[in-house]
């Protein structure tokens, strides 16, 4: 800490510091709350923040704030406001935090310096530093039963200097551990596997809650959140499978066909999303309606329950793992989840189709990365001028995808007629994303063709009918799955989808649908898991590598994490 008797003075002071350091100017009278300062002076995602009385630059916002500090020192504002203003009038965005009930403020005279101290006496910044470490917008399960407790647990490892990193990895561990446990198909393992289950999820609240008390924010953390949720959740599908196994009962079918519901639930998240997140003239009554329940205290909590979000279905999990078997938690799971997806998907319809806008080039990007079309689907999409008039794109990837899906089903294992599905789906593939993909409707290509892929994947290991199939096959399904989510992610974070040689070593999804419809044509079915084996093994190593190498230089690139606020206070 330097203090300075003027602007010259603090414009030479910050001068010393070295470049790849942050820097603050905070006003000597200033009057708040530690956290106001804390909110302003400590966040990592932003390259310039401020509240009243202060202002802070990263490395990035270093020469912007050294501009305004010669600006901003001939105002009548304290200087910290000034500089905050005249970065902002330079087109600099500088973050200004919700303070609620917090207090931050310069005083001018004694009068107003009291009854500021006043208001700082007024107000535990510590109960509010709790409160907002809570999501304002969760599910009910979460917010009553989850939420009450875990803020202190948030609190207790911040006092202890652990990081939201290290509890996301602890969560992982214990979730793994609950998977082990429900892989012994015995009660106890599975009694033990259920409490384990929501001991994860109280530590996977935890690390979200620990991140906004503690402002750790990074690019890190905020993948790992993301994919350990993934990968703890389907882990347990796939040791659900395995106990039920070892008491002579085969649910793999099941346990693949929810972790294939789910993953298609979550691409529907993201594609509308990503679609209208930045559409201009977004209305719709269809939303105003929606914004009209969320008005009603009893509709808010029924719509976030009706939609299973993580609380509440795995709080369904570890009950059903508990008292009834692997078969019936993956049948109610199934049904519960498909019932959600209804609800959601239909009105998320709802509103594309009665709502205005117009969508930009970027959605219309974020949408063909989702796709993720390989180099055989490309090469129909390159018919521009002759096919120009095939509209509309999820007519195509539905008709494609319900064509293949259909043809597996209705045919016996090996029948050459699915890898002729697979060749039409490919085509139909890469008519879909002839044309940018701005239409009302166009966010459903993306789910269209992963219920295709993994659809597909799910049908013929089924079709198969021999031991080891649907477990390769599960394993190629969470390969797939996991770079699907790792574009939805890269795509969040502003960072870009994965390169384009990723996508085409991989395949592409259609690339990756005509291989297992040719293996299944071509092989034995004992051969076809083998073929399956090698396919996830592959397409895991090349993804995660990749993937891991990414995001590690990213964090230490400091690429900004996806912003998660908590509640204002």
């Amino acid at each position: 800490m330097r203090v300075a008797s003027d602007a010259a003075d603090a414009e030479t002071l910050l001068a010393a510091v070295p470049g790849d350091q942050r820097v603050a100017v905070v006003d000597a009278r200033f009057v708040g709350h530690v956290h106001a300062l804390r909110l302003a002076l400590t966040d990592p995602r932003f390259a310039a923040s401020a509240v009243p009385g202060a202002v802070t630059a990263k490395p990035e916002a270093r020469t912007a704030l050294t501009r305004a500090l010669r600006t901003g020192a001939g105002t009548a504002a304290p200087l910290p406001d000034g500089i905050a203003a005249a970065m902002e009038s330079a087109a600099t965005d500088v973050h200004r935090p919700e303070l609620g009930a917090l207090v931050a403020t310069v005083p001018t005279d004694p009068q107003t310096r009291d009854e500021a101290r006043r208001a700082v006496a007024a107000v535990d910044d510590e109960a509010v530093r709790l409160r907002t470490a809570v999501k304002s917008r969760d599910g009910f399960f979460t917010t009553y039963c989850i939420s009450p407790y875990s803020r202190y647990i948030a609190r207790w490892c911040a006092r202890r200097g652990l990081t939201p990193n290290q509890v996301t990895t602890v969560s992982l561990l214990t979730a793994l551990i609950a998977a082990g446990c429900a892989a012994t198909g015995t009660r106890g393992g599975f009694v033990a596997a259920g409490l384990l289950l929501i001991l994860s999820f109280v530590l996977d609240c935890t690390d979200g809650q620990l991140a906004r008390y503690s402002l750790q924010y990074s690019t890190l953390g905020a993948w790992l959140d993301a994919t350990f949720d993934r990968a703890k959740e389907y882990a347990y599908y796939a040791g659900l499978a395995l106990g039920a196994a070892r008491g002579g009962d085969d649910v793999w079918a099941l346990a693949l066909g929810a972790m294939v519901l789910q993953t298609c639930r979550h691409v529907v998240d993201f594609s509308f999303n990503e679609a209208n997140h930045d559409a201009t003239a977004n209305t719709s009554p269809t939303a105003a309606l929606s914004d009209k329940l969320d008005s009603v205290g009893w509709t808010v909590w029924v719509r976030r329950m009706i939609v299973l979000p993580i609380g509440e279905r795995w709080a369904l999990i570890a009950a059903l793992t508990a008292v009834t078997t692997p078969r019936v938690t993956l049948v109610v799971l199934l049904i519960g989840c498909a019932l959600a997806a209804c609800y959601t998907t239909a009105g998320r319809v709802l509103r594309s189709l009665t709502r205005k806008a117009t969508r930009t080039d970027r959605a219309a990007t974020a949408l063909a990365d989702l796709a993720d079309n390989g180099p055989l689907a490309s090469a129909f999409s390159a018919l521009t001028p002759r096919v120009t008039w095939l509209r509309p794109a999820p007519v195509l990837a539905f008709a494609g995808g319900a064509g293949l899906v259909g043809t597996a089903l209705g045919n016996s294992y090996g029948g050459p007629v699915v890898v002729a599905a697979a060749a039409l789906y490919i085509a139909l593939s890469g008519l879909a994303l002839v044309m940018p993909l701005k239409a009302p409707l166009d966010w459903l290509v993306p789910p269209f063709f992963r219920a295709a892929e993994y659809g597909t994947i799910l049908v013929l290991a089924a079709k198969a009918d021999v031991n080891g199939a649907l477990p390769a096959a599960f394993g190629l399904v969470a390969a797939v799955a996991y770079h699907h989510y790792d574009t939805v992610y890269r795509i969040k974070g502003g960072t870009g989808a994965p390169p384009a040689w990723l996508v085409r070593a991989i395949g592409g999804q259609e690339g990756r649908v005509l291989v297992v419809a040719l293996a299944a044509a071509l092989l034995p079915a004992t051969d076809f898991t083998v073929a399956l084996t090698a396919l996830a093994v592959a397409v895991a190593l090349v993804v995660l590598v990749e993937s891991i190498h990414f995001w590690v230089t990213a964090h230490k690139r400091g690429a900004p994490a996806v912003h998660d606020e908590g509640e204002p206070a």
